[in-house]
Formats: structure tokens, C-alpha cells, sequence
């Protein structure tokens, strides 16, 4: 289990002392009792004086009797217009009763934002502050600020959930959060008193305890709730958690974490606690029970000795801590299994020796840590820089762009480049793997069984095994799932999960996304099912680095569908990344807009289709076309009245399947539900939520570094695209024979050096052929992270590097092969080359350099270069090993770049009208690159050249049995028509 740091004492704020002093809290002025004696006058006035007023002047608004056609029959006075503007004065005090009501049972009740009243923004403002100027002074004044145990609670069955944080209006409250602010004040002074004075303490007769009660429902006792009834202030939450701190409770377990709490453990109370449930030893002992009394006894004496020996206790006992009665109100840490002896790859953080600096040896120099410790996002990054350059390359060689072939995607450099290699690093595509297949596959069996997905909160992934926090019990998991800590969590252990297989359904919980992490485990927030807004307070820089690394995971990650990610106030240049997924509004004006529309078409649609939420709209028939997440990244301060709206409109949004991810520069936001704070730190802290995480960020630099690989493979990036020049040309003369000679293109084989003896024969090779597939050098740590990609220690990679030095050797100038450029990446000398480079360097020469002149240079570099293509890329690599290859776009480029030669060599044997030859070409080409639809065009054009109708048929049979269900391309479809009118019968009656 990993343990959870607590503040130290020294950094808490709250004095770790058994006699505190009261609390010296502002009391309520004169002036309070004059505004709320003159908000009860007008409300007196509005409600009571102006219906009076207007029944005993104008009369009621209603006629003595319902003549709808008599009454526009009549002709129009005065009378007509004095009788309609009482109607509408009669309206207006209506409507402003309405939201004197409303507001009122919002503050009696505590239900946080209240209900809108159609039409009455003026007027609910108006009766808003009133009413709370009139409850300032009472008793109830504060139930404006609800009971933030409410923040993980979600919707029941039908019911839809309620945003669980105050309404906080600046100017409204302004009065509470003074004297709060007082209160905090009066706190700190408490503290410097405390120290000033350590002697002094009360007797263990004066000591008040209190007794964690049991779960009502699903709602759990929390210190917060706790110092709110007892203390008067919710914050004063950390006093009670000092006092307690690591004492054994009575089940044998300690307090390690404040939002870790368990029913029937005892808490020391500060000394002005008040309230009828605490204990008072021994004036209270007669009414307790024998057995809560002893336990109370025994629990008192622990305190002296509570400082010393928590860091020993809490190893053994953390597994007992985790499983906390934190309910819906905590996004808890589970419960940990034994960790496998090797640890997971998307759990691997580097260790502080590795994280180097400029500066430091070339075998360590540093890389963009934010990325390297973002195993998620650096995987979706990579798959998706992957597939543009993939996208691009496709494009390029059908001539969808400025008709260039064979494009070679653009190197890197900079920042882009140390980028490129931290993502590399970084990755854990298995990670992602598994998590999209591990919801897939629980979706699947949760819809065989007819069964609703639950509301997922959070996942942890943790030790290689996935936890997913439910927002309430929701029974028995199927299995291989398996019951946590508690009914709330359900754990799929990495085993289980590495036996599920792809499945056709919808994928479960797009709105995942991480957060950060705590030790050896990692957070990924579900912002769709937040019944509410999520505020991220702290600094503007900081909270950017939070909002652009959500931003990329989401557009990027494995394990959604279809979603729409809204950006605000941020972030423009980031739908580069996912023009499909991300789009930027201006302000905050179109983005209300624009939610009040896709509020009411998903309520609509909810509705017309009998959901109660888009979880069982997403296992029903409609699951692909309906229900996509829609994530909405608002990095702008909203006004107050904005917030409001915005907190309205998110109200009902856990259900509707949207989220919102709301930044602030300090204090509260009015109608947030769950409250984060970005320290400059890059700690990401959320104490209601029991949350103190290592943030995942994307700070400024590494983004405009991640923006500039994307735009850069953008195929319509500048003004002539990327170039085609390859980045390695080798001597094709007799001259430029290399020393060393690698054959990747078909079996491996390496010509020049000795096959090394032992077990590491293997890793040389691999090593050998990630170098020269990468030409313009290679990272040490993106080396050993392709060759043990859960991870290694830097003593084994030097001595891989070594081995590897001794076995290439040296030129005969002494300088050795294996070499260090200035930047510190591995490069290999010219004089160790590959089939590839050969290849890719005799297309170069026969289309852009000598056969551009000369037409038998030209086929002869063609005819050779044909040659060396024995079949796809490293086809007899053992299994497990090169997995490196899913990142690389060599696996596209090569079969691009066959074709590219066999089309070139069949038309240089077509200006001859040596339509033999051509077919002969492009079948050889046809045997790396078979679904390249332009050799099979080209090899129709050549056999129809040679007025041959029955081996033209036969191949027209052959491309259609070849295409299946999908049908033969429309371009290929069409020169049959053209070369072939027949063709459909003819295939029909051979078939």
C-alpha cells in the first residue's frame, strides 16, 4: 500500500495542542442589525405593502367574468392600458414573490445553488440579497454555507444530482467570508500563542472527545462536518486532525490522512468544541456506555505519546487507513494488493539522479520531466503525432498535397526534439491498452447481464491494477472485477485485465482524465461525472500547465470515442492536436450560449429516449451516434453572474454527460462543487477531497514544443511543405561500400561484424536497429526505454552502450562507431549503413539527382533498388522484442517508398511499351506495399497494354475477391470501366 504523506506539524497551520484557546470570532456589528431591520422593511413592503397597495387602488387583476370574444369586441381607452399595466405590475410582484420563496427555502434548506425562476435575473438578484441580509443576523445564516460532505454526491436511481457547494456571490456574503476571515485570523493567533506558551495544558477532566458515528445512507462522517458543528467552522477541520494524529484508535489502526476517518474511532476535541453528541470525561461517563468508555479512557492516554513513532506505524497500518469511511464526499486512495515484483510501466517515475540538468553527463542529460512522468499523455501524444504523420504521408503519396511523393516527415529540433524524446520515454501505450480494454470489457459485461454502468467518479491505477471509485454501491461486479476496499470500489487486478480482448461496444467513461499522482499511484479524474463544477485555483502560469495537460489528454487518450472538448480563455493553438475534438470559443458569452442549447437538446434527448443518463444511453442501441462527452475548459475567470450560470447550467450535467473545469485566481467560485488549488510547486491540492497529488502539467514551453511536432506533420504546413530529401544519403558508388552492412528490409541480417556470443545477441541487434533506423541520433534514455520498457537503472544502460561501442568497433582512422554528438544523443559513424538507407538513397539519386538526366542511370538505380526489398521490415523479429516499431512510421513509410519505386520502374518500362517488364515491377512491389491502390491501377494500365481481355478479367476477379465486402475503390471502379466495360459480368460469370 503506498503511503500518504500528511503535512508535517511544522507546515500545518493548525497547532498541534491539547488546551487551544477560544476562537475570538467577530461578532456581529450594529450596522448588521440595521441592513437586515431594512431588508425586513422592503421585504415587508414588496410582498405585503404593494399587493395592499394595488388591491386597493386598481382592484385584483383578474375580471368578474371570462368573455374572451366580448372582450375584443370592445374598443380600446384608457382604462384598456391602465388595466394591462396593472396586470403587468400584478405580474411583476408575482414573480418576485416567487423568488423571495425560492431564495428563502435555498437558504433555510442548504441546498447550495438555488432553483431559477423563469425570466426573473433582475429580480431573484433583488430578493437574493434581501433575504440575505435579513437571515445575516439570525440563526440560519449559516446554512448559506452547506455541508461540503454533499461534494461527491450524485444522482439516485431518477433523481438528478445536486450541486453540493455553497452560492457565493461577492458583495452577497460578503459579511460571512469576513468574518470567516476573522476566524482564520483568530486561529494563527491561537497558534503563535500556543507555541509562545508550551506549558500549558488542560487536565484530562476538562479533555471533550467525540465518537465517529456510523454511515447514514450514504453519507459518512467527516472532521470537516465535525468542526462544523463543534467548532463553528469547517477549517478548523486540521485542529482536530493534529490532536489525533497517528494515536492508535480503538480497532488498532491510526489517523494518517484527514479525510481518512472510520466509524467508532475516537477524536480529541479542542477545547471550545461544543455541541450535545461530545463526551466530556469524566463529567459525561455516566451516560455512556461502559464499553465507549473504557475505550475513551484508554484513547486519552495515548495522547501524550501520539508525536512519536507515527512514521513506524503507519507502514503496517495504511492498509487499514485507506479503507475510510470518506463515502461520496472523498475521491479516497484504494486499498492496495501486494505490488508484482515488476512494477508497471505507466507507475514508472524516474529517479531524482536521473532527472538531470543541462550540464550533467550525456548519459543522463535532462528531458521535459512534465512529460516524462505523464505515462498517458505522452502515449496518446505519441499515437496521435504517429497517425498524422501517417495521415500525411498517405496524402502525400496519392497526391492529395501539391502532388509530392515520398515525403519524408520533418526531423525535429530544439525543444521539439527533446519533447519528441520525453514522450518517447515517457509512454506507456500497454497502460492504455489495457485501461481501454479493461472499461470496454465491463461495459460489455455489465450489457450482457442488462445491468446500468455505475457513476464512476475516479480511477486509480496503481501496482498495475485498475480501481475504479463508484459514486455509491452498485452490487457485485462482473467478473474478472472483483469488490475493493469497500462497495464503492471495484479492482481489476493486471492480470485479469491482460485477458480481455477488444469488444464492439462504446467505450464506458471517456471523460477520464489524469490528474496527477500520489506515490506509486495514479488519478484520473471522471470530469463528465462531477455533479457540478470543478474550480482549479492558484496561479495563472500554473493553472495553464493543468488546463493544457488536461486539454491534450483528453483530445489525445486511447479510451474514448467520440467527445467534444470546448477551450475558453486558452489553449487556441492547441486544436492542432485534434481538430475534430477540440474547438476554442472567444468568451465566456459564446460558451453559455452555447451550453444552454446542448443542455436543452441532451435533457430533450434524454427524455425522447427514456434514459436517465447517458451511461444507459451508451450501452443501448443508439450508443455510437448519441451521448459523446462533452468537456468544457473554461481557463478565464468567470463574473459572478457568469459563475452563476454556469453553475446552473452544471446542476444537472452529471447526468447530461457534460463537465466543466472552471480556473480561478483565488477564493471561492460561486457553485463549485469540488475546489482544487495548483501550488507553484506543482502540488495539486484538494484536502476536502482527501487529494494532495504531483500534479500532471504541461507547462508553457513543452506545449508550444508539442504544437510545433504536430503543425510540422501537418502535410499544409507552410508554404511548400516538408522537404523529400532523406535525412541520411549514403555513397551508392563502388567507392562508398560501408564497413558494417545491416539487411532490416525481410530477415535480419547484419554483414561486417561478428554475431556476438551470449544472451545479449538479442538486445545488440535491437540496439543496433533503433540507431540506424534513426540517423539523426538517439536519446540514452529513449534507448533503454525501447529496450526494457519497464524501466531500467542507469548502470545497466552504460554497460548495454558499452557492449555495444566494443562490438561495432572502430573506422580505420580509430574513431569509433558508436559515437556522442555535441547535444549528447548516439549517432552511428557513415560507414554503418542499412538496406534501407541504401534504398531510400537509390530512389533519391534515380528521381532527384542523376536519372533525372539520364534514362539508363535512371533504370538501373530503380532495377537495384527493387532488389533490396526482400519483404516487410525486420519480419523475423522474435516476439515480444521491437516494440518500439508501434511508435515509428517506418512501417508506413517503407511499403510507400517500394511502391513509389515499382511505379517509377514500371513507367520507365512503359515509355518503351515493355508492358512485361512493368507488371513484373510492380508485382514485386506489390509483395511489401499489397494494398497500395496505385500498383494495382497501374498493373490494370499494363496488362490492359497488352490486349490481353482474359488476363485483364482475371485480374479484375482477382482485385474484387481481394477487396471483399468493402467493394473495389471508386478509382479503381472507374478505370475498370474505362479498360474493361464488361468487366462485371465477366467477374460475375467467373466467379
Amino acid at each position: 500500500m503506498p503511503r500518504r504523506r500528511s503535512p508535517s506539524p511544522s507546515s500545518s497551520t493548525a497547532p498541534r495542542n491539547r488546551t487551544p484557546q477560544p476562537v475570538r470570532v467577530r461578532q456581529r456589528t450594529f450596522g448588521d442589525f440595521v441592513k437586515a431591520f431594512l431588508a425586513f422593511v422592503a421585504l415587508a413592503v414588496l410582498l405585503v405593502g404593494v399587493p395592499a397597495a394595488l388591491a386597493m387602488t386598481a382592484g385584483w387583476p383578474f375580471p368578474e367574468t371570462f368573455e374572451p370574444m366580448e372582450w375584443l369586441r370592445q374598443d380600446i381607452s384608457v382604462s384598456t392600458f391602465l388595466g394591462i399595466l396593472t396586470f403587468v405590475v400584478w405580474l411583476a410582484w408575482a414573480q418576485f414573490t416567487a423568488c423571495v420563496l425560492v431564495e428563502m427555502k435555498a437558504a433555510l434548506s442548504g441546498v447550495g445553488v438555488p432553483g431559477r425562476v423563469p425570466g426573473a435575473g433582475p429580480s431573484q438578484l433583488l430578493a437574493r440579497q434581501l433575504v440575505a441580509a435579513l437571515l445575516l443576523v439570525g440563526a440560519t445564516a449559516a446554512s448559506f454555507t452547506p455541508s461540503l460532505a454533499q461534494l461527491g454526491q450524485t444522482y439516485d436511481d431518477n433523481q438528478r444530482p445536486a450541486v453540493a457547494a455553497a452560492q457565493q456571490t461577492p458583495g452577497l456574503f460578503a459579511q460571512q467570508q469576513e468574518q470567516a476571515a476573522g476566524a482564520a485570523a483568530a486561529v494563527a493567533e491561537q497558534a503563535s500563542h500556543t507555541e509562545a506558551t508550551p506549558a500549558a495544558a488542560k487536565k484530562q477532566g476538562d479533555t471533550k472527545f467525540y465518537r465517529i458515528q456510523p454511515p447514514e445512507g450514504r453519507h459518512h462522517d467527516s472532521l470537516w462536518e465535525i468542526a462544523e458543528r463543534h467548532l463553528g467552522d469547517g477549517r478548523r477541520y486540521k485542529e482536530i486532525f493534529e490532536l489525533n494524529k497517528d494515536r492508535v484508535q480503538p480497532d488498532g489502526s491510526r489517523l494518517s490522512e484527514a479525510s481518512l476517518i472510520r466509524p467508532g474511532w475516537i477524536m480529541e476535541m479542542p477545547g471550545d468544541a461544543r455541541g450535545g453528541d461530545l463526551v466530556e470525561m469524566p463529567d459525561d461517563a455516566p451516560e455512556v456506555s461502559p464499553e465507549v468508555r473504557q475505550q475513551i479512557s484508554d484513547y486519552a492516554r495515548t495522547g501524550d505519546g501520539a508525536s512519536g513513532g507515527g512514521d513506524q506505524a503507519q507502514g503496517g497500518d495504511q492498509a487499514q487507513d485507506s479503507g475510510s469511511g470518506g463515502g461520496a464526499a472523498h475521491v479516497d486512495l484504494p486499498r492496495q494488493r501486494p505490488a508484482p515484483e515488476t512494477g508497471h510501466a505507466d507507475l514508472r517515475r524516474p529517479a531524482p539522479d536521473q532527472v538531470a540538468t543541462p550540464g550533467q553527463d550525456s548519459s543522463s542529460f535532462g528531458l521535459p520531466e512534465a512529460l516524462l512522468t505523464a505515462p498517458l499523455l505522452a502515449a496518446g501524444l505519441l499515437g496521435a503525432l504517429g497517425h498524422r504523420r501517417r495521415q500525411a504521408l498517405w496524402q502525400s503519396a496519392f497526391a492529395g498535397i501539391g502532388g509530392r511523393r515520398g515525403m519524408e516527415p520533418p526531423t525535429p529540433t530544439g525543444d521539439a526534439l527533446d519533447v519528441q524524446d520525453a514522450l518517447l520515454v515517457g509512454a506507456d501505450p500497454e497502460g492504455v491498452r489495457l485501461l481501454d480494454r479493461s472499461l470496454r470489457g465491463l461495459a460489455a459485461s455489465l450489457a450482457a447481464e442488462s445491468r446500468p454502468l455505475p457513476t464512476v467518479y475516479a480511477a486509480w491505477m496503481s501496482n498495475g491494477d485498475l480501481h475504479l471509485q463508484l459514486a455509491q454501491p452498485s452490487g457485485k461486479p462482473p467478473s474478472p472485477w472483483q469488490l475493493g476496499q469497500d462497495q464503492t470500489f471495484w479492482m481489476l487486478a493486471r492480470a485479469d485485465a491482460e485477458a480481455y480482448e477488444d469488444v464492439d461496444t462504446a467505450a464506458p467513461y471517456p471523460g477520464l482524465v489524469s490528474l496527477g499522482t500520489m506515490d506509486d499511484s495514479r488519478l484520473l479524474l471522471n470530469l463528465e461525472s462531477v455533479p457540478g463544477i470543478v474550480s482549479l485555483s492558484g496561479r495563472e502560469e500554473d493553472r495553464a500547465a493543468v488546463f493544457a495537460s488536461v486539454a491534450a489528454e483528453l483530445a489525445t487518450n486511447g479510451w474514448s470515442d467520440r467527445m467534444t472538448i470546448t477551450l475558453v480563455g486558452f489553449g487556441e493553438d492547441l486544436t492542432a492536436l485534434a481538430p475534430s475534438r477540440l474547438r476554442h470559443l472567444d468568451g465566456i458569452e459564446a460558451l453559455i450560449e452555447t451550453m444552454e442549447a446542448e443542455t436543452r437538446q441532451r435533457r430533450g434527448a434524454l427524455g425522447a429516449a427514456g434514459h436517465d443518463s447517458v451511461l444507459t444511453g451508451r450501452t443501448g442501441p443508439a450508443r455510437h451516434t448519441r451521448w459523446a462527452p462533452h468537456l468544457v475548459l473554461l481557463a478565464a475567470e468567470p463574473s459572478p453572474e457568469d459563475a452563476m450560470t454556469l453553475a446552473e447550467l452544471a446542476a444537472d450535467a452529471g447526468r447530461l454527460g457534460i463537465g466543466y473545469l472552471v480556473g480561478t485566481g483565488g477564493g471561492d467560485l460561486p457553485g463549485a462543487a469540488w475546489e482544487m488549488e495548483i501550488t507553484a510547486e506543482g502540488r495539486l491540492l484538494a484536502p476536502l477531497l482527501g487529494l494532495e497529488l504531483d500534479a500532471q502539467l504541461l507547462p508553457a514551453a513543452q506545449r508550444r514544443a508539442v504544437v510545433e511536432l504536430f503543425t510540422d506533420a501537418d502535410p499544409e504546413h507552410g508554404p511548400d511543405g516538408p522537404g523529400t530529401t532523406p535525412p541520411f544519403l549514403v555513397d551508392i558508388s563502388e567507392q562508398g561500400r560501408p564497413a558494417v552492412y545491416a539487411r532490416l528490409v525481410g530477415s535480419y541480417e547484419i554483414i561486417g561484424l561478428e554475431t556476438p556470443d551470449g544472451e545479449r545477441s538479442a538486445l545488440l541487434h535491437e540496439a543496433l536497429a533503433l540507431l540506424l533506423l534513426h540517423r539523426e541520433g538517439v536519446h540514452p534514455r529513449v534507448l533503454s526505454s525501447a529496450l526494457w520498457p519497464r524501466g531500467v537503472t542507469d548502470d545497466v544502460r552504460e554497460a548495454l552502450l558499452d557492449r555495444l561501442r566494443d562490438w561495432l568497433g572502430t573506422d580505420p582512422d580509430g574513431t569509433p562507431r558508436l559515437r556522442t554528438d555535441d547535444a549528447g544523443r548516439l549517432t552511428l559513424a557513415k560507414s554503418v549503413v542499412s538496406d534501407l538507407d541504401v534504398l531510400r538513397s537509390l530512389y533519391h539519386e534515380a528521381t532527384q539527382g542523376k536519372g533525372v538526366d539520364s534514362r539508363a542511370v535512371r533504370g538501373r538505380l530503380l532495377t537495384d533498388a527493387l532488389v533490396l526489398v526482400r519483404g516487410p521490415l525486420l519480419a523475423d523479429r522474435p516476439e515480444g522484442r521491437y516494440r518500439w516499431l508501434t511508435h515509428e512510421i517506418v512501417d508506413a513509410q517503407l511499403p510507400l517508398l517500394v511502391a513509389d519505386t515499382g511505379l517509377a520502374l514500371a513507367e520507365f518500362h512503359m515509355e518503351k511499351n515493355r508492358a512485361e517488364k512493368a507488371i513484373e515491377a510492380l508485382n514485386a512491389a506489390l509483395r511489401t506495399a499489397p494494398a497500395d491502390e496505385r500498383l494495382w491501377n497501374e498493373l490494370l494500365r499494363a496488362t490492359h497494354a497488352l490486349d490481353d481481355p482474359e488476363r485483364l478479367t482475371a485480374l479484375a476477379s482477382d482485385l474484387v475477391t481481394r477487396s471483399g465486402a468493402r467493394g473495389l475503390p471508386p478509382r479503381t471502379e472507374a478505370l475498370l470501366d474505362e479498360l474493361l466495360p464488361t468487366w462485371r459480368d465477366a467477374v460475375a460469370a467467373a466467379g
